[in-house]
């Protein structure tokens, strides 16, 4: 079998760390894979990036397109990018998603050959013509991989508490929900998108029930929707000596650890950094004997004491062990958040045997047994509502002071993450339904 990711980039955030994990698995499996992907990072030759200038680019362009890319000052770099491709700037203004990236049609070329399955993750983020997918589907299987909610809307990532989506957006509540746009065009944008979906023969995953069940609602109208959970190498995301952790990070033996993804939390409107900040807050200003440590991964700054309060800021690292280790040294992982399709870094937390208090919005609640549905047996961890501040301090409250019943959630938890969200399978998973997905396409051609 031959597969082509392909993928924002390939390393940093869930989605792209997913597309990587496959493709590294894959070829362990001795696959023919190969990633396309919008920025490449990485030295593996089976890794390309997209170019965004084709074969049929003019030589002008393209000379302005690599000045762009050359230039180390943002307002130079963006003045070349305009020159080298006024159509996109100006749907740009006009508030029309960019699909001006010629270079998407070179990939296969590039390639050498045909794959027998394209399996694409997220498709925005600059990089990516969707415009190719009614003529690729009629040559090979395209599974679109939903990560987020961009394929079914006008604009946005998520669109929260809006159902516009499954009927036509327009008159848009929030242009500024990323992918943002400056102009309300989110009807065009829509309109442009079904009419695209239409013309292809498309198959969908998605990680989470929840997500699949908004493509049901959505005009997308896949051959085939199945649901396959983010998967986590084991070996590195595993209960580890909590005193040893806590040894090599200088951490006190006997302070209660709480751990939390801080990366760009202040900034992305899908996660509630309000409401962390204030659960953080208020957990800190509660008396107790026991030192308290806040790990913050993914941000930096000035670690702080206040009393007994140690907050410790974890800058973002691309080693996974890294993550693991600081994981391992909590007594508990927190996830607050306002949309979530499905959290790696609560997979991960899990796979520690670290109990999670989250939010239970999304795909979360397929990741997290909640104690009070689950009961002590079952439970991996805590639900609360949306920008629940008091049931975040409750809930944590509860675990820190009940060393036995946040022993038993973290046994769960491990246990729960092995069985469900372990890498090997969702590679097996996915080898599955690619078969499927060639079986049920060929019958078309």
């Amino acid at each position: 079998m031959k597969l082509l990711q392909v993928s924002t980039r390939d390393r940093l955030g869930g989605a792209e760390g997913s597309a990587l994990n496959l493709h590294q698995a894959y070829i362990k499996r001795g696959i023919d894979s190969w990633l396309a992907v919008g920025r490449k990072h990485l030295p593996d030759p089976r890794i390309l990036e997209i170019d965004r200038v084709g074969p049929g680019t003019s030589a002008y362009t393209r000379f302005l397109w690599r000045a762009a890319r050359a230039s180390k000052i943002r307002l130079v770099q963006r003045a070349l990018e305009v020159a080298a491709f006024p159509q996109a700037w100006f749907d740009t203004l006009r508030g029309l998603e960019d699909f001006h990236y010629p270079g998407t049609r070179d990939t296969l070329r590039r390639l050498g050959h045909e794959p027998d399955l394209l399996h694409c993750h997220n498709l925005h983020g600059g990089y990516f013509d969707l415009r190719v997918l009614p003529e690729w589907s009629k040559r090979f299987p395209i599974l679109l991989d939903l990560r987020d909610m961009w394929l079914l809307t006008g604009h946005c990532a998520h669109s929260f508490q809006c159902d516009r989506f499954a009927i036509g957006c327009g008159s848009c509540p929030d242009l500024t929900i990323p992918p943002a746009v400056r102009r309300d065009a989110t009807a065009e944008n829509w309109q442009r998108k079904r009419a695209l979906f239409a013309a292809s023969r498309l198959y969908v995953t998605s990680s989470s029930e929840w997500m699949a069940g908004l493509v049901r609602k959505s005009m997308l109208n896949p051959r085939m929707t199945r649901v396959i959970p983010n998967g986590i190498d084991l070996t590195i995301f595993r209960p580890r000596s909590r005193e040893s952790a806590r040894q090599k990070l200088g951490i006190a033996q006997n302070s209660h650890v709480i751990a939390f993804s801080a990366r760009g939390a202040r900034s992305n409107p899908f996660k509630d950094f309000q409401t962390l900040d204030a659960t953080v807050q208020a957990l800190g200003s509660i008396g107790g004997a026991e030192e308290l440590v806040f790990l913050c991964l993914g941000d930096t700054g000035h670690g702080e004491r206040i009393g007994r309060v140690l907050i410790r800021f974890i800058p973002f690292t691309n080693s996974p062990d890294e993550v693991s280790l600081h994981v391992n040294a909590a007594d508990l992982y927190l996830h607050a958040a306002r949309a979530e399709t499905f959290g790696k870094s609560i997979t991960e937390a899990l796979a520690c045997g670290v109990p999670v208090i989250a939010t239970s919005v999304g795909g979360i609640p397929e990741q997290v047994k909640d104690l009070s549905a689950s009961g002590p047996s079952e439970a991996t961890g805590i639900l609360v509502g949306l920008a629940d501040v008091e049931g975040f301090i409750a809930a944590s409250t509860r675990l820190l002071n009940d060393h036995q019943l946040r022993r038993r959630l973290g046994e769960n938890a491990h246990r729960d993450a092995t069985q469900r969200f372990g890498l090997d399978r969702q590679v097996r998973d996915f080898l599955e339904y690619y078969e499927t997905i060639i079986e049920d396409w060929r019958t078309y051609l």
